[in-house]
């Protein structure tokens, strides 16, 4: 594997993993996320379908486009992640929370599954399971509902002043619990057609959502830019940039990891950025970092036209 000092612009992953290997590895199903997205899947299905109102149903969108947008999008993405801009800690915490409604994990447990998988993306072989390079039934069954145990991971160490933070550690314990102050509010207000629809199908789209953009992002769409011996590119989906609030410029954030920004170039829709540039007015948000901010990459290379393209499965 390559040990050679890289700058991702994420200090967890920044600099030398002597021995660490992203391509050997077992896939696992987690028995964990199994009970979790499976109760998710069986209550939100059935559930919602005997309860269907269309107060439901406007609950469903309004708090899966605000928890996916503010919470895991801002929240958890741009700002835990990639520390892409500044805020107040209250503010954070809120964007975190939210993020963490999502259903995909706690902030901890956010951090150490994207950064595993940035690094390994950008590794010059990786696992299939980090490329994506099953077929999509495999893959789905992969995302959901396993896990995957390397044989030499990285290490990946979180910043002092977020793992030390009360707050993180909480939610870090109780990431699946947070969801019952949410349930016992839309049960008081709405029935049990509030919670099926604003608990359990908002986690299971979510998650779901989650995965399947996950998937075209590093298989097919378009590029711009490429990274010189990563075995995984990044494509933008743009026909879902509304949907997934810009998370789907994938292959812009492949080449720009570090940027609140992710539709950088004209025409690219990018929600999440068009909030952050709000709360700018208030004064609740400041000190973007945007790709005309990020030092210079001797590994990021334009490609030469911009078409739709597949993968080269011969990377991973």
């Amino acid at each position: 594997m390559n040990t050679e000092t890289e700058n991702y612009g994420n200090p967890r992953i920044d600099g030398i993993n002597e021995g660490a290997d992203a391509l050997a590895g077992n896939v696992g199903t987690d028995p964990v996320k199994l009970a979790w997205v499976g109760s998710m899947l069986v209550l939100g299905t059935v559930g919602s379908a005997m309860t269907i109102s269309a107060s439901a149903v406007a609950l469903f969108v309004v708090f899966t486009g605000a928890s996916l947008c503010l919470g895991h999008s801002i929240g958890m993405h741009r700002r835990l992640i990639h520390r892409s801009f500044e805020c107040p800690l209250w503010l954070e915490y809120l964007f975190v929370h939210l993020g963490v409604l999502v259903g995909l994990a706690g902030p901890y447990g956010m951090l150490r599954t994207h950064d595993t998988r940035d690094w390994a993306q950008r590794q010059p072989q990786c696992h299939d399971y980090f490329s994506h390079s099953q077929a999509w039934y495999v893959d789905l069954w992969w995302q959901v509902f396993c896990s995957i145990r390397l044989d030499r991971p990285p290490v990946i160490e979180i910043e002092p002043e977020i793992a030390t933070d009360r707050v993180y550690q909480f939610m870090e314990r109780s990431w699946m619990l947070q969801q019952l102050p949410w349930a016992v509010l839309f049960f008081a207000i709405g029935g049990w057609g509030w919670v099926f629809w604003g608990i359990c199908s908002r986690v299971t789209v979510s998650i779901a959502g989650h995965w399947l953009i996950g998937y075209f992002a590093h298989n097919e769409g378009e590029r711009d830019w490429d990274v010189e011996g990563a075995a995984v590119q990044g494509y933008n989906v743009p026909f879902t940039a509304l949907l997934t609030m810009g998370e789907s410029w994938h292959n812009n954030h492949h080449a720009f990891p570090g940027s609140a920004k992710l539709g950088v170039k004209p025409g690219q829709w990018d929600p999440g950025w068009w909030v952050l540039l709000g709360l700018e007015k208030f004064g609740l948000a400041r000190n973007f970092v945007t790709p005309e901010t990020i030092p210079e990459r001797a590994d990021l290379k334009p490609v030469a036209k911009n078409s739709a393209a597949r993968k080269h499965k011969a990377l991973c």
